[in-house]
């Protein structure tokens, strides 16, 4: 009885002795100081850029048809021929519109035949009218007579006339069909080069509803343009004449450069997001580029050099409540877990972050924390233009030199700081 009673009390101690220690070792944590993460603020260059992909394409491209339906006969130009104006490029198998051709021409001396035969007619009767006309004259025959050969006379004269818009339509049948046979032959409109052939000899086309597409030439590949979707929400940084650089994966060491011709007002929606497509000259001497190829490109809006720039990660930064109160509330931001931007504030392209800054607060008025020694200060600026990794300061009393806070560590274990410390 009497060690049952010792193990008992042996296993309060312990539970007893672990308790202590545990809380012991929380009042310890709970005075932990704290430890910051910082970057240095430095002086130099600034460039803020817009990105976007887009697609290389010629500046002018022609979609070459036919208009006229039957089989390829043959194709005197293929992918990648260089070819001039007034080339024939393909040719349509002419036999039945040379038959039309014949057809319509024997129409045509048909037409000139059943002319001719009325002309000699219409002159006879008019002839025997003018006859009867003396005779009745002379009281030697009977008005009848003279009516007849006066209708006789007028109806040869209307068959003529008659017989004369026939001949006009053959002539027209025939050119009609003359022209449906030069058209057998495919003829380039322009200067340039064949990105694309549609059709194989001996294949069918028809040309009842549309042409059919048999080439695509591109006019001068050495001139092309890039088409890129820019977002809504940096449209407003681009302006026509402004510098453009680009890489493609070919080439993905080399930079080529273009120059913006024009931003287009037509709006593309894809998944409720806005872009606007963005034009950009470029110069292709060396026939490097070709159609159709991946563009990624910058667009640089604002430049400057030697300007007091800081990480945007200190932008981003929120103080933890230790920081709060050892500061005396002075801080503009929201602690970090603490009350921040609204869900959904967006960031552009080349501007500050938005996270770090209180609803009071201007878009370029933020708070960031200046390390002197072991303590922490805020301070209040102004930036300016940003390159997604550094933002400029354009008032403050920050330097190149100064240590900015990006994260930190320890302070109190309660509420949400100490949720956050687990976390991390």
């Amino acid at each position: 009885m009497k060690k049952s009673r010792l193990l008992v009390l042996l296993a309060i101690a312990l539970v007893t002795g672990a308790a202590v220690g545990v809380w012991r070792w929380r009042v310890g944590a709970s005075k932990s100081p704290l430890q910051f993460d910082t970057a240095k603020v430095e002086r130099g260059r600034i460039v803020a850029k817009v990105t976007a992909t887009g697609t290389l394409s010629a500046i002018v491209t022609v979609q070459v048809g036919t208009q006229v339906s039957g089989r390829i006969a043959a194709l005197y130009a293929d992918f990648n021929s260089a070819v001039k104006k007034g080339q024939v490029i393909a040719k349509v198998d002419p036999l039945l519109f040379q038959a039309a051709v014949d057809q319509a021409k024997a129409n045509l001396l048909a037409a000139e035949g059943n002319l001719l035969k009325a002309r000699v007619q219409a002159v006879d009767t008019r002839r025997q009218y003018a006859r009867q006309k003396e005779l009745f004259a002379r009281k030697l025959n009977a008005q009848q007579d003279l009516d007849t050969a006066q209708a006789n006379a007028d109806e040869n004269d209307a068959q003529v006339t008659a017989l004369e818009g026939a001949l006009a339509q053959a002539k027209a049948g025939l050119r009609q069909a003359e022209v449906n046979l030069a058209y057998t032959d495919i003829i380039s409109p322009t200067n340039g080069t064949v990105i694309s052939r549609n059709v194989d000899v001996g294949q069918t086309v028809a040309a009842s509803l549309q042409a059919p597409i048999i080439f695509v030439i591109a006019e001068d590949l050495s001139k092309m343009q890039v088409d890129t979707s820019v977002a809504e929400s940096d449209v407003g940084r681009l302006r026509a004449g402004m510098s453009a650089t680009f890489t493609v994966d070919a080439y993905p060491s080399e930079v080529f450069r273009g120059v913006v011709r024009q931003i287009r007002q037509a709006p593309q929606t894809v998944q409720n997001v806005v872009t606007y497509d963005a034009v950009f000259d470029v110069a292709n001497p060396e026939l490097k580029l070709m159609p159709g190829m991946t563009a990624n490109a910058t667009f640089v809006y604002a430049e400057k050099d030697d300007v007091t720039k800081i990480p945007n990660a200190a932008l981003r930064f929120r103080p933890v409540p230790g920081m709060l109160s050892a500061a005396g509330g002075r801080a503009g931001g929201g602690g970090r877990g603490g009350a921040g931007p609204a869900q959904g504030q967006a960031r552009s392209s080349g501007g500050a972050p938005a996270a770090g800054r209180t609803g009071a607060e201007s878009p370029d008025r933020r708070t960031v924390w200046i390390l002197n020694g072991e303590q922490a200060s805020p301070q209040h600026i102004r930036t300016g233009i940003s390159d997604g990794t550094f933002t400029e300061v354009t008032e403050g009393e920050v330097k190149a030199g100064d240590l900015v806070v990006t994260d930190a560590l320890g302070g109190p274990p309660s509420g949400i700081a100490a949720g956050l410390r687990r976390g991390l």
